[in-house]
């Protein structure tokens, strides 16, 4: 079995190579003048486990040349961060239900799919093969551990990500809760924990995805205003679009942290050891 990888996702290809110990192909990527991309990965492979997160359209034409490159092994595909699962519904006529297209193409010639902590679960049924999700809310537990925070508060923004934060809050015994808006006048809107108070905590805002940080950081404002200690967000996937990691630290977040399913500066913990113990 060996390992091989999307420009995107190469450095949580070699922990997981190394947590494996096996091999990671030596893989070339370039593009063609008109754009259109190149993939070159030369070794052979029985078995291979395919590497890549998706957050541009170039991502996923990658994974599907790797694919193509390997269409006679016994593929395992790893989408880490899968880009489009959050486009699980039609909301008007006309729309594609963008999760199932891509969904189905990545499904095909696999023998089974693994994704990390993907936003609705509801998507695997698409990929028509074996298909898991894995969960990081251990290694997430183990770095919050690591910041030596005073009976730290976990929250999730809002009730529907409350799961995970149940799950992560479990591993330290920590309190749990989630944020929940009141409007207070047409301009006006409180946020604020549903049950727990923020006053003297420190505080650990945590999410699946932190994307664009506009929730994050004027949460984090209103929960300084309501006598919370510190705050600090974790996130599974650092998507980090449109200048998330200033809006957050402007915001006074006291430390920002995800894990390599999107390899940033600000990648504190890994998923390969978890993936690896499923694999």
């Amino acid at each position: 079995m060996k390992v091989v990888s999307t420009q995107r996702s190469q450095v949580l290809a070699g922990r997981l190579a190394t947590a494996l110990n096996i091999p990671v192909i030596d893989t070339r990527w370039q593009k063609f003048p008109d754009g259109e991309i190149y993939v070159r990965a030369e070794q052979p492979a029985e078995k291979v486990i395919i590497c890549g997160s998706i957050l541009t359209s170039d991502d996923l034409v990658e994974l599907l040349l790797l694919k193509d490159i390997y269409s006679g092994s016994d593929i395992s595909l790893i989408i880490p961060y899968m880009g489009y699962a959050r486009q699980d519904k039609q909301f008007n006529s006309g729309e594609p239900l963008s999760a199932r297209a891509i969904a189905h193409i990545l499904g095909i010639g696999v023998s089974r799919v693994y994704t990390v902590n993907i936003h609705e679960k509801s998507v695997l049924n698409y990929f028509h093969t074996e298909a898991t999700d894995v969960s990081l809310s251990t290694p997430a537990a183990a770095y919050i551990d690591t910041l030596s925070l005073e009976n730290p508060l976990i929250l999730s923004p809002d009730e529907g990500a409350l799961h995970l934060g149940q799950d992560v809050a479990s591993h330290g015994n920590w309190d749990c809760d989630y944020l929940q808006k009141t409007r207070i006048s047409g301009e006006q809107v409180r946020i604020e924990p549903k049950s727990v108070p923020v006053a003297g905590r420190d505080v650990v805002i945590l999410d699946d995805i932190i994307s664009t940080g506009g929730t994050q950081a004027t949460a984090a404002m209103m929960l300084y205003e309501q006598g919370a200690r510190s705050i600090h967000t974790v996130g599974i996937h650092g998507v980090l679009a449109s200048g998330a990691y200033t809006r957050l630290i402007s915001a006074g977040i006291a430390s920002i942290s995800c894990s390599d399913t999107v390899e940033r500066a600000c990648s504190t913990y890994s998923a390969a050891k978890v993936l690896a113990e499923y694999l």
